[in-house]
């Protein structure tokens, strides 16, 4: 089964150092992920700053700068993962550096055919 965590952070409060390291520390997760074969995808990513909302009412196309939900936690990352259960994608949670000062969702994928790659 995939699951998709969702890495929730106050941006604002991490320094660069402890921004890198973070990368150093989750870049060992992939690997460590990879060699047991559950490793899809990961990535940080940019600042909220950055972020552009698409919403589309009544025909009509709304385009916004910024994040979708103004909140105190940003999204700031993912991790796409294969694993055979719910403990083994909480186990993997755990081991992200962010869950430390942060959030990290954990929701399984619906597995939806006809997409490419499927």
């Amino acid at each position: 089964m995939k699951y998709l965590l969702l890495i929730y952070f106050e941006e604002q409060n991490l320094a660069e150092a402890e921004r890198q390291a973070c990368y150093d520390e989750s870049r060992q997760l992939a690997q460590d992920l990879a060699a047991k074969g559950q490793f899809v995808a990961a990535s940080p990513l940019q600042p909220t700053a950055l972020a552009t909302s698409v919403r589309v009412r009544d025909g009509k196309l709304l385009v916004t700068d910024g994040p979708f939900a103004e909140t105190r936690e940003q999204l700031g990352g993912y991790y796409l993962i294969d694993v055979p259960d719910l403990d083994q994608a909480l186990a993997a949670a755990e081991r992200i550096p962010m869950a430390r000062k942060g959030t990290v969702e954990v929701r399984p994928l619906i597995e939806l055919g006809g997409l490419p790659g499927s």
